[in-house]
Parts: structure tokens; C-alpha cells; sequence
């Protein structure tokens, strides 16, 4: 690829005239390659609606719980949720500049290079990435929007988003509020997407990208030295550092049987405290399940296995109750297209993909409290006051 003989046109992903201008480049300047910011899925996925294919394949809630990829596809789904919805408001099908893209290439025989980064490996990366506060400020970004929690109401013009001020200054708001999402969203993807175009053997590029990425990708290709290696940018990495939150939730567990055995060669009668350690950790695991709206079956399920997955912290209770609740709730791709329909918190409760996470989420919420405050208030800490006299 020639940099002299490259066009970047940067896109609003949801505007018609966005569409316009990426047909019109192509058809004047027909240039030896066309570019597009979209991964292989995504492009099946395109060509699919344009040949009008409509699927509606079950989706696995199984699966994505046992693998314990709840919260990736819970980002991505909202995350896509937003582009939809967005598209409805303006009646412009979200990747449309896409699919003007692929159809002006067609039309002239032009090959077309996918650039972009595989959706999964850059939500992972980003979650990685996450800290816990920084994830439950996003979950809960996310989630306000999709219910209207500080909605302004006011008119948003997408072809404003091309313009580089305004650009600036989301980009600024987003790395304040999630910098380790700007980071991977943003700032990684400038860098592969340079890296892809780069790549590109033939001279006449024009390359089709989100407008928010056109100036880094631009500053990449002025001093392609800067560049990462785009392999590591493929690589899914563990969160680097000592995960506190999860050695002091591991301990919990470890804490209470020791304590357990402790009383016990201490000749303490722990029956009744065992009892109570049962009794105490199903009872939430079962109100957790039910008040987030499960299934009466899913909701005992979550009780059962509660003790259990208390004093193991590789297991988590919401897990057997989501999975249970599966069972009853079946989710198929077209949960996902009617996510752009929501207008409310009343409309996100008829979705089944929302009623699965939040048994999961809500089963997990009963047992913490257990863990948390119920059970070392009326159980072990009475039991540790005895086996050291107190």
C-alpha cells in the first residue's frame, strides 16, 4: 500500500450519508482494494442480510455459563443492543456503510480486505483489562441507558460525530469514565487497524473505518515505527497484577473451615452451627434466585448447591441457577435484534437474555450477602468467640 495513494473515509456506522460517501469514492476513484472495518464474523454476518437470510438460531445460554463468558457476552450484546437501537432511531440498519461498501465492490470486481480485529478478542481484552470498579461503573453505564436512567431526550445529529472537535472530546469523556476500555477500543484498534492496512500488497487503498478511528489510524501510518506488533494485539492476556478481590474472596471460604475445625478439636459441638451454616446459605441462595425473577425449580436449584459453592471459590451458585433457568427460557438470535426495540426497564423484563443474566446475577447476590454478612454474624463469629473464650 502507496500512503499517497490511500483514502481513509471515516464513517458515522448508523448514517445514510455515510453510505452515500462511501459509494461515491468507490465509483469515482475504483481503487485495486477495498478496505473495511469488519472482522470475518461480522462479514458473514452482513452478507448474510444482504442476501436476505434471515437467521434465528438458538443461542446456547449453556454454554456461555459453563465457560463462564457471561460477562463478555453481556457486553457485547448491550454494546450491540446501543448500535441497533440507534440505527432504528434513524432508520439506517447499523453497518449499512459497510454493506454500501461491499455491494460498490462487488459491482466492480474489487477485492475487499477485512481489517478489523476479531469483537470477541477485543471485549476480552478489554475486560482483562477492567478493574472492578471500572466494571461495575460500565455494567452500570450500560444498563442506565438501556432503561433511560439520565436520558436528556435530545435529538443527536450521527454526521456530528465525523467532526474531529466532537470526536475529541467523546474520546476524552470515554477515557475518563472506562480508560481501560479507551485503551483496547480505541487506541488498540487505531494501532491494528494501521497495522492490517499496512499490510495491504496493493498500491490504491480505500480503507472504510468508524470515524473515531481515522485520526489514530492516521498517526500510526505517519510513523509506522510507533506501531505494536499486531500478533500480540491478537492475544487474549490474563489481568496482570495480584487479583486482591479474588485471594480475599477465596479466603472467605477457607477462613470458615478452618474455623469449623478449629471448634471442633477444640471439643465445640458444631452440629447445630452446621445446621445453621446450611439452612442460612440456601435460604438465600433461593431468595436471591426467586426475587430476580427465576423459575420456582431454578430458584431451589440455586439453594441447593449455595452451601456448596460457598466453601468452594471456583464455583459460583448463580452459575446452576442460570443454567437451570435456561432450560425454560430459551434464547434465540432474534432476542437479540428485538434487544433495539426496548424502551423500558418493563420491556427488558419480557427479554430472555436480560431474565437469564439477572437469575445469574441475582442468585450470586444472595449468596454473597450470606457470605458476606449473614453467616460471619450468626455463625462463625460466635463460633470464634467460643473456641478462644471470649
Amino acid at each position: 500500500m502507496k500512503r499517497e495513494c490511500l483514502t481513509i473515509i471515516g464513517t458515522a456506522h448508523v448514517s445514510e450519508e455515510s453510505v452515500n460517501e462511501v459509494k461515491d469514492a468507490i465509483y469515482e476513484q475504483h481503487p485495486e482494494v477495498v478496505a473495511i472495518e469488519l472482522d470475518r464474523g461480522r462479514y458473514i454476518k452482513l452478507k448474510k442480510q444482504m442476501m436476505g437470510i434471515e437467521e434465528d438460531e438458538e443461542i446456547s445460554v449453556t454454554r456461555i455459563i459453563k465457560e463462564n463468558k457471561v460477562g463478555l457476552f453481556f457486553t457485547s450484546t448491550l454494546l450491540g443492543y446501543f448500535q441497533s437501537k440507534i440505527g432504528a432511531d434513524l432508520d439506517v440498519a447499523p453497518g449499512s456503510e459497510m454493506i454500501g461498501a461491499i455491494e460498490a465492490s462487488e459491482d466492480l470486481g474489487i477485492p475487499i480486505a477485512l481489517i478489523d480485529r476479531e469483537i470477541n478478542i477485543t471485549l476480552q481484552r478489554a475486560l482483562n483489562k477492567m478493574g472492578f470498579i471500572e466494571k461495575m461503573k460500565f455494567a452500570y453505564g450500560l444498563l442506565a441507558s438501556v432503561i433511560g436512567i439520565g436520558d436528556d431526550e435530545e435529538d443527536i445529529d450521527v454526521e456530528d460525530l465525523k467532526n474531529p472537535d466532537n470526536l475529541d472530546e467523546l474520546m476524552e469523556m470515554f477515557k475518563d469514565e472506562a480508560p481501560s476500555v479507551h485503551e483496547v477500543l480505541v487506541h488498540e484498534r487505531d494501532a491494528y487497524l494501521a497495522g492490517k492496512i499496512m499490510n495491504i500488497p496493493q498500491d490504491h487503498v480505500i480503507a472504510v473505518v468508524g470515524a473515531g478511528h481515522k485520526p489514530g489510524i492516521e498517526r500510526y501510518l505517519d510513523d509506522p515505527e510507533t506501531l505494536p506488533n499486531l500478533r500480540e494485539l491478537e492475544v487474549i492476556d490474563e489481568k496482570k497484577g495480584i487479583p486482591w478481590v479474588k485471594i480475599f474472596l477465596a479466603m472467605i471460604p477457607i477462613l470458615f473451615v478452618v474455623i469449623f475445625f478449629l471448634a471442633f478439636f477444640s471439643g465445640i459441638n458444631i452440629t447445630w452451627n452446621i445446621y445453621e451454616f446450611i439452612v442460612i446459605s440456601m435460604i438465600m441462595g433461593f431468595v436471591g434466585s426467586i426475587l430476580s425473577g427465576s423459575k420456582l425449580v431454578s430458584a431451589i436449584v440455586g439453594g441447593i448447591v449455595a452451601p456448596l459453592t460457598i466453601i468452594h471459590p471456583l464455583l459460583a451458585a448463580g452459575w446452576f441457577s442460570g443454567l437451570t433457568e435456561a432450560k425454560f427460557r430459551k434464547v434465540r438470535q432474534s432476542d437479540i435484534k428485538n434487544l433495539s426495540k426496548i424502551e423500558s426497564f418493563k420491556d427488558l423484563w419480557h427479554n430472555n437474555i436480560f431474565r437469564i443474566l439477572l437469575v445469574v446475577i441475582g442468585t450470586n447476590l444472595g449468596v454473597s450477602i450470606a457470605t458476606l454478612v449473614i453467616l460471619p454474624s450468626k455463625v462463625f463469629i460466635p463460633l470464634f468467640m467460643k473456641i478462644f473464650g471470649g
